[in-house]
């Protein structure tokens, strides 16, 4: 990567629909190209635009970054245990309310099904 040029976070819904669109291009995916795919087919739950709402509602929150945000999004988690397991690796933990606000974000995004 040129050194101008920054990576930007994508979820995994955005991921299956790239490589679905290359798989369309191309004859045949290179190996790690299809493992990739078979991932994203088979974890991403949401629709591009309801992930996309989603993270953006996410980062309303307090103490949720983008980064944080895309990982929830990509991961839908169901239980406190799951949010908690998110930012174990994180400086900032976040409370029980905040917690219950996650999970009420991703409830309703989730709801919404795939594309």
């Amino acid at each position: 990567m040129d050194g101008d040029e920054k990576g930007r976070l994508v979820s995994l819904a955005e991921v299956k629909n790239m490589l679905k669109k290359i798989s369309k291009e191309r004859k045949e995916m290179n190996y790690e190209q299809k493992i990739a795919f078979e991932h994203a087919q088979k974890f991403s739950k949401m629709s591009i635009k309801a992930t996309q709402e989603m993270i953006k509602e996410l980062q309303t929150l307090k103490h949720i970054e983008e980064p944080h945000a895309y990982k929830i999004a990509d991961l839908l988690p169901k239980t406190p245990d799951d949010v908690k397991a998110i930012f174990a690796k994180e400086r900032y933990t976040p409370n029980e309310s905040e917690i219950k606000n996650i999970l009420e974000i991703v409830g309703k995004y989730s709801s919404v099904g795939e594309e």
